[in-house]
């Protein structure tokens, strides 16, 4: 039976200590019990930290009128709200690295879930449009940083089991994601009708992230035998010299592109086709309930193979067959074309399982997933833009339905080189 890395261990850049033949605990490290009690306290904190990933931007989604008119916030700041996402993730996915060599993996996620917790509650109670922006963007920040860091923690802590941690990971990631478009305008309803207290409410799940990962620390710094903090030591890897590293980016700027598209644009795409709005919120919703249980599952499958290009492809002739399928009937069975959008947006979690399994140690993970995550994010800001001018130039969603359909063609190819059995580390010396 494998065995995850013992997460009660300092967080230095060498393996933890293996455990002596003693069930009780020794000078050289914690027991048994102890070692699992903190793998499943870090697996629950990184399924927590996971659900908090979205909330931030799918809650101000649903409630962006009522947030505009008590703001009084123009068109111009409105659009910047939308373009602030994907920037905070690429800008500061970068400075990831840098901290998580200077403080630990574990220690950065923790002040990141604080920036969420801290930017969610907070921007609900200003009356400043550019305060509000700039508490976002500090919950984004967060956001961000544990976009990066989540998977490395999966790699250092749980080397033998990174297809089911990051199926959990992305799982509760879809969780956040669905429950925040779903239920965050009936929640507002229920409590009065407040946009103010339907957005701070998700302030809480990252209030609880926190804790959690505050006890993370603290079972590393009772039992670990040194500060949390200390430093790992992670070897700089000539990156842009993988070409693993720039299919890997490529392929996850284009899956993201779609599914930013898709999830801002698909309920108009419906009604615009005589779907009642009704019923668009509800395709939506499907759209993104596909993605939890094969999030869950397709890690854990697609680690089990040497490569993944298998799944590469089979997700992108979905997303190919979905939004063809919107472009010429969009009210024809309606339900199968959100079915097959949905699983091609089941190129995230694939994305991430292959970040975990294309570098051999946790600071190459590291570097390989700020560089990939950070530019993705970069190569994904102008497709949501462009098929709003699209759609504005010709009224209809030929052009951009047929541009999604065909930006999936690269995203295949690039997914292809992406998916091979290689590691970075070698092509990165060699």
């Amino acid at each position: 039976m494998s065995t995850a890395a013992d997460p009660s261990a300092p967080e230095t850049g060498s393996p933890a200590p293996a455990p002596t033949s003693s069930a009780a605990p020794t000078a050289t490290g914690p027991s048994p019990a102890v070692r699992n009690g903190a793998a499943v306290l870090l697996a629950v904190g990184v399924a927590a930290a996971a659900v908090n990933l979205r909330p931030v931007v799918t809650s101000l989604g649903a409630l962006l009128d009522p947030v505009r008119d008590g703001l009084g916030m123009s068109a111009t700041l409105a659009g910047l709200l939308a373009a602030v996402p994907p920037l905070c993730f690429a800008l500061l996915g970068i400075a990831a690295p840098g901290l998580a060599r200077r403080l630990g993996p574990t220690t950065v996620v923790t002040a990141a879930m604080g920036a969420v917790a801290a930017g969610v509650l907070a921007r609900s109670f200003t009356g400043s449009a550019a305060v509000f922006l700039l508490l976002t963007a500090l919950a984004l920040a967060g956001v961000a940083l544990a976009n990066v860091l989540l998977p490395v923690v999966i790699k250092r802590y749980f080397p033998d089991r990174v297809g089911p941690m990051i199926g959990l990971y992305s799982m509760a990631l879809s969780v956040g994601t669905a429950a925040a478009a779903a239920a965050t305008v009936p929640l507002t309803d229920a409590l009065g009708g407040s946009w103010r207290l339907g957005l701070g409410l998700w302030g809480l799940p990252a209030v609880a992230a926190l804790l959690l990962w505050l006890a993370v620390l603290f079972v590393r710094r009772e039992k670990g035998g040194a500060p949390a903090v200390a430093a790992p030591v992670h070897a700089r890897l000539p990156i842009l010299r993988s070409r693993t590293a720039w299919a890997l980016a490529a392929f996850f700027g284009l899956q993201s592109t779609s599914a930013y598209s898709a999830m801002g644009w698909l309920p108009k795409i419906y009604h615009d086709a005589g779907v009642s709005e009704s019923a668009s919120g509800v395709l939506l919703a499907l759209v993104m309930a596909i993605s939890v249980p094969i999030s869950f599952l397709l890690p854990n499958l697609a680690a089990r193979r040497g490569d993944q290009r298998l799944y590469v492809v089979v997700l992108g002739l979905c997303g190919i067959a979905g939004f063809l399928g919107l472009m010429l009937a969009a009210g024809t069975v309606p339900w199968l074309w959100a079915i097959l959008v949905g699983l091609s947006m089941c190129a995230f979690p694939l994305a991430l399982t292959m970040l975990g399994l294309r570098a051999r140690t946790p600071g190459g993970v590291t570097q390989l997933s700020a560089f990939a995550q950070s530019l993705g994010y970069l190569i994904s800001i102008p497709g949501p833009i462009l098929m709003g001018a699209l759609y504005q130039g010709t009224g209809e969603w030929y052009l951009p339905l047929g541009l999604l359909a065909l930006l999936l063609v690269p995203q295949i190819l690039v997914g292809l080189r992406a998916a091979r059995a290689r590691h970075i580390e070698d092509e990165a010396v060699g």
